[in-house]
C-alpha cells in the first residue's frame, strides 16, 4: 500500500514571498547597523550587525529549503526533497547555539571589563531593529508550519528579543551609568536562545536519524492495526518521518491463508486506520500467511518455505 503526500505549491509560494521580504529587510538593517556601529565605535551595535547577518544567512537557507521541498520526486530522489527543510532547520539551530554561546562569552568578558558605549545611538538603531525583526517574526509565524520555518521564526524572534535588550540596556546605561546592565541582559537572552535551539536540534536529529516521530506510539499503532478484521498480528513495524510534516510506515502483517484478491478489503481498512487515526499516508504493508519469527526483522524458517510456495504476497494500493 503506497500513498504520497506532496507539499502545497500555493503554501510554498506564500512562504517564499514572506522570506523574500524578510531577506531584503534584514540585509538593509545589517548595513545600517554596521555603519552606525563604526561611527559610534560601538561594539554592541557591531555585534548586532553580525547577529543579523547570521539571520540573513538563516533566512536564505530556509528559502533554498522551501524551493527544494517543492521539487517533485524522481528516480534518483524517490522521496523528493522533503528533508531539505529539516536539514536547514538543523543548521539554523546549530548556528543559534554557537551564537548564544558567543553572546554568553562576550557578556562574561564585559562584566569583568565594562565597555563604554553611546546609549542614545544604541537605542535609536535598536528601536528600528525591534520593529523590523518583530514584523518579520510575525510574518514567519504565519507560515511556520514545519520545523524549517519554525527554526527561521525562532531565529528572528530571538533577534527581536536581543535587540529589545539593547534598547533596555541603552536606557539603563543612559540613566544610571552602569555598564554591567548590557551584559547581564545578554546572558539572559543567550540562555533563552540556547534552550529553544536545543529543542529544534533534538527534533531535527530524530528525523534525520529516522527515529520514531515525536508523539507516535508504536504499541498504539500496532494495536489499532491488529483490531482490523482479518489481521492476525503486526510485526517488523517501522515508523519514521520523511519530513517534518509527513510520516512513513512499513510493516509485515500476518493474515489467514487467503488469495490476494480476498485481502484487498483488509488492506483498505488498514489504510483508513493509519490515515484517519495516526495521520500516516505513506505506507508499505507486506502480507504473510506463513509462520514468521521476528529476529532482526522477519525471518521465515526454511522448512516452512519448502512447504509454502509462494511464501508471501504483497499488497499495494495507490
Amino acid at each position: 500500500m503506497h500513498a504520497h503526500a506532496t507539499p502545497s505549491v500555493a503554501g510554498a509560494r506564500r512562504t517564499q514571498s514572506v522570506l523574500r521580504i524578510s531577506l531584503v529587510a534584514t540585509l538593509a538593517y545589517v548595513a545600517v547597523t554596521f555603519v552606525a556601529g563604526l561611527r559610534a565605535h560601538s561594539l554592541a551595535l557591531l555585534s548586532e550587525a553580525g547577529h543579523n547577518a547570521s539571520d540573513f544567512l538563516a533566512l536564505l537557507l530556509s528559502f533554498a529549503a522551501v524551493y527544494f521541498q517543492t521539487r517533485p520526486a524522481s528516480d534518483s530522489k524517490t522521496f523528493g526533497y522533503q528533508r531539505a527543510g529539516v536539514l536547514a532547520a538543523f543548521i539554523n539551530a546549530g548556528t543559534l547555539i554557537v551564537i548564544s554561546l558567543w553572546i554568553g562569552f562576550e557578556a562574561i568578558h564585559r562584566l569583568s571589563a565594562p565597555v563604554a558605549v553611546q546609549p542614545k545611538l544604541m537605542m535609536i538603531v535598536a528601536a528600528a531593529g525591534v520593529v523590523m525583526n518583530g514584523v518579520i517574526a510575525a510574518l514567519l509565524w504565519g507560515v511556520a508550519r514545519d520545523v524549517n520555518m519554525r527554526s527561521a521564526f525562532l531565529h528572528m524572534a530571538g533577534d527581536t528579543l536581543s535587540t529589545a535588550a539593547v534598547i533596555a540596556g541603552g536606557a539603563g546605561i543612559l540613566f544610571t551609568g552602569q555598564n554591567w546592565i548590557d551584559p547581564v541582559l545578554s546572558l539572559l537572552i543567550a540562555a533563552l536562545i540556547l534552550w529553544s535551539s536545543f529543542g529544534i536540534v533534538r527534533e531535527t536529529l530524530n528525523i534525520l536519524l529516522e527515529g520514531t516521530p515525536r508523539g507516535v506510539s508504536l504499541p498504539t499503532i500496532r494495536a489499532g492495526m491488529e483490531a482490523v478484521d482479518g489481521v492476525i498480528n503486526v510485526h517488523d513495524l517501522h515508523v519514521w518521518s520523511l519530513g517534518s510534516q509527513s510520516r512513513a510506515l512499513a510493516c509485515h502483517v500476518t493474515i489467514a491463508d487467503i488469495p490476494p484478491s480476498e485481502s484487498a478489503c483488509i488492506l483498505l481498512n488498514l489504510h483508513h486506520v493509519l490515515k484517519d487515526h495516526f495521520h500516516i499516508s505513506h505506507t508499505t504493508i507486506q502480507f504473510e500467511h506463513v509462520g514468521c519469527d521476528e529476529l532482526e526483522g522477519c525471518v521465515v524458517p526454511i522448512e516452512e518455505l519448502a512447504t509454502h510456495e509462494p511464501g508471501h504476497h504483497h499488497g499495494h494500493a495507490h
